[in-house]
């Protein structure tokens, strides 16, 4: 058995008000989590939970990796918009130029998101979180298919992108250039093993596809911290 996207962990000062402030954008329910986190559920049972956790990760430029937020018509990407600057979002500028069309914004601790204008072919058959944007190579999305058993729909001039087979959201990664990783990532994957699976297994198959020990992280409430082919950091829960 191989372990599953639990969720996608926002490390966070603000765990209870980042958490009311994405699920107001997104319509998700808000769940006590464990380790003093806040945790939100998605509404298609496939998909994986986002949970906030507390931490003092100081904000390093962009972060690796953010939410594509998908539109059905012009006007429902004006009314995310809208319904995220009342949560206490922001306008920010990356760089990106007014034809591309999509917004660009920062949620209240800073970290950023987009909400995509309606008809991006590429995120037609995902849900509203379109994708997970991720500054990274080649070989570190070809490392996630493997370790998830997520096929890639996208491996060309070195981007990538794999899909859930049950489809949902698209984790993407852009390719070269790649900046450089500058401290601990505020964003990261937290995997999880069904019941009965060997947990020291596939800590080892993590390890054989590319992923390293960074010489701390275990944590006495049942997860450890590795680190992928590119440096980021995920989590491996035991099973309950």
């Amino acid at each position: 058995m191989t372990s599953d996207l639990f969720a996608i962990c926002f490390n966070t000062p603000h765990p209870a008000g980042l958490a009311r402030f994405w699920s107001g954008v997104l319509g998700w329910e808000l769940a006590d989590g464990p380790d003093d986190g806040v945790a939100l559920v998605p509404l298609d049972a496939a998909g994986f939970r986002i949970r906030f956790l507390p931490g003092q990760e100081p904000k390093t430029g962009q972060n690796r990796a953010h939410f594509d937020l998908t539109s059905a018509s012009p006007e429902h990407q004006r009314q995310t918009v809208a319904r995220a600057l009342e949560l206490g979002g922001k306008h920010i500028d990356v760089g990106q130029l007014p034809e591309e069309g999509h917004v660009v914004l920062a949620d209240p601790d800073g970290n950023e998101f987009c909400v995509i204008a309606a008809g991006n072919k590429f995120l037609a058959d995902t849900g509203f979180i379109g994708a997970l944007a991720c500054d990274g190579t080649q070989e570190v999305g070809y490392f996630w298919s493997e370790a998830l058993r997520w096929p890639l729909v996208w491996d060309q001039d070195q981007e990538t992108a794999i899909q859930s087979p049950s489809g949902g959201t698209k984790i993407t990664w852009g390719g070269p250039p790649v900046a450089p990783k500058t401290g601990t990532n505020r964003l990261y994957f937290e995997l999880a093993l069904p019941a009965g699976a060997d947990w020291e297994t596939e800590v080892d198959r993590l390890i054989s596809l590319g992923a390293t020990r960074p010489g701390t992280g275990e944590s006495d409430t049942g997860w450890t911290l590795l680190l992928d082919p590119d440096g980021n950091e995920f989590s491996l829960r035991r099973p309950r």
